[in-house]
């Protein structure tokens, strides 16, 4: 493809996405094929000869578009969000046609300088106060893999790292019942193995318990197990549990252990000062995530990551060969060193262009507007009396179960279990389940950009009609 054919079809491919946008609620949320319809389609072997750009294109709208699940509908209501905007939809574009990989300051000084500006300016807009240095990870989940790593090595006296864990003392990790499966798999990943990771009991408020975190670690210690880190949630996926990090943060201190605040999803939420509340004591936290790409119209993926201590990061993940030196070594800021993966791309430019398009107050219209939804929302519930709130809404996250009078816990279980399938099929939402208390629950996530109060009125308006079939 020469540049005036790519030229043609990328005027072309932008009217297709302006349109698939402004017609987005016209498809079903979730994808209505089954399994294997999608490939059966793929030839089973590659072209040997080049095809024409827009037989190509017809097929992404014939076999493609029907297997996707529309992310950015506004009555997605599943998971949490994964955020896009326009402005990083266009910032996307950028990058992919400068396609610079952002391993090193020298292979690309503009994204690297970026990258350090932007994150402040984001640190500056969550309020986390001065002595943080920012990174963008990929997830959420590899910022935490990164700490237990950090965790490790500081728990053993960076031995780990050196000898391998066969010749330290064993370690144990500290989070919530409530909290995200990449706390166990960053566990497994480290090389501490599952039994390494104690589930702390949670409160009413699904937050973790002060006094069971501190019994945990005393019993370590007697049984002669190292405490090495402490992973706190603030918002768990299930019901949006906000552990208490003035507490927890006292506990990390008394006993010198690592703590790693988990705010991937409700960390975006610290840009409104009537939120604030949830990082009080965040001066004893070593790390904190959260994920732009989740609640701040910014595109899969960007999840910043801050350290108090870079050098730690540094230390733990750095290899030198020659080929990966230059004359400014040392003295610029390389974030190859600060993740796991080697390559990087251009991510701090989305996050630049979003924060510029729509400034703090944009963003926090957003914020705002989905949480007021989330407490209507909840009136509503609480209002019909066949159903009933598992978990009250947390920020822009709720949880509830169909209860019709007469059926055990069991019964309801199974009830609200073929509820949340046939809504899924439905198309008209999206949803998914979780347990509340080891009972079956409905999560109800508010967070897609463009989501305003009438997509909410018709999405509990399904759940009513389609609980009133079964």
């Amino acid at each position: 493809m020469d540049l005036d054919r790519f030229s043609k079809e990328a005027h072309g491919l932008v009217d297709w996405m302006t349109e698939y946008l402004r017609t987005i609620e016209t498809r079903p949320v979730r994808a209505q094929t089954a399994p294997g319809t999608i490939e059966s389609q793929l030839p089973p072997s590659p072209p040997q000869q080049a095809e024409d750009f827009q037989a190509i294109l017809d097929d992404f709208e014939r076999i493609v578009m029907p297997g996707i699940t529309h992310w950015q509908h506004p009555r997605f209501f599943a998971y949490f969000p994964a955020n896009s905007s326009p402005p990083s939809v266009l910032a996307e574009m950028l990058t992919a046609a400068v396609a610079s990989q952002c391993m090193l300051w020298q292979t690309s000084p503009a994204a690297t300088e970026m990258e350090t500006r932007v994150l402040d300016w984001l640190a500056q807009m969550l309020g986390l106060g001065a002595g943080w240095h920012g990174v963008i990870q990929d997830s959420a989940s590899s910022a935490t893999l990164v700490a237990v790593l950090v965790a490790r090595e500081r728990a053993t006296g960076w031995r780990a790292d050196d000898e391998g864990l066969g010749n330290c003392p064993p370690l144990a990790v500290y989070t919530s019942a409530e909290a995200h499966s990449s706390v166990e798999k960053a566990v497994r990943i480290a090389g501490l193995g599952r039994k390494a990771l104690r589930l702390v009991p949670t409160d009413a408020d699904f937050a973790m318990r002060p006094d069971a975190l501190e019994a945990l670690i005393r019993a370590d210690l007697e049984a002669g197990i190292e405490p090495a880190c402490i992973v706190a949630t603030l918002g768990t996926t299930g019901t949006g549990g906000i552990d208490p990090l003035a507490a927890i943060g006292e506990i990390a201190k008394r006993h010198g252990i690592y703590l790693h605040i988990d705010a991937a999803w409700a960390g975006s939420a610290l840009l409104l000062l009537e939120t604030r509340w949830m990082i009080d004591g965040i001066e004893h936290a070593d790390s904190f995530v959260t994920n732009p790409h989740k609640w701040l119209g910014v595109n899969f993926d960007c999840s910043a990551h801050y350290v108090r201590k870079p050098d730690e990061l540094i230390r733990t993940l750095t290899v030198n060969p020659a080929y990966l030196t230059g004359q400014e070594t040392g003295r610029v800021i390389d974030y190859r060193d600060w993740g796991i993966p080697l390559g990087r791309r251009f991510r701090a430019l989305k996050l630049w262009l979003v924060i510029r398009s729509y400034g703090l107050e944009g963003l926090q219209a957003m914020l705002r507007r989905h949480i007021a939804l989330t407490d209507e929302l909840a009136s509503w519930i609480a209002a019909e009396p066949s159903f009933e709130l598992t978990s009250k809404p947390s920020l822009a996250l709720l949880s509830f179960r169909y209860r019709p009078q007469g059926l055990d816990d069991a019964a309801l279980d199974e009830l609200n279990t073929r509820l949340v399938e046939k809504i899924n099929d439905d198309g008209r939402i999206y949803l998914t389940q979780t347990r509340v208390r080891g009972r079956v629950a409905i999560r109800f996530s508010i967070g897609q950009t463009t989501t305003e109060r009438h997509h909410v009125e018709v999405g509990w308006a399904v759940v009513r009609e389609i609980a009133g079939t079964l």
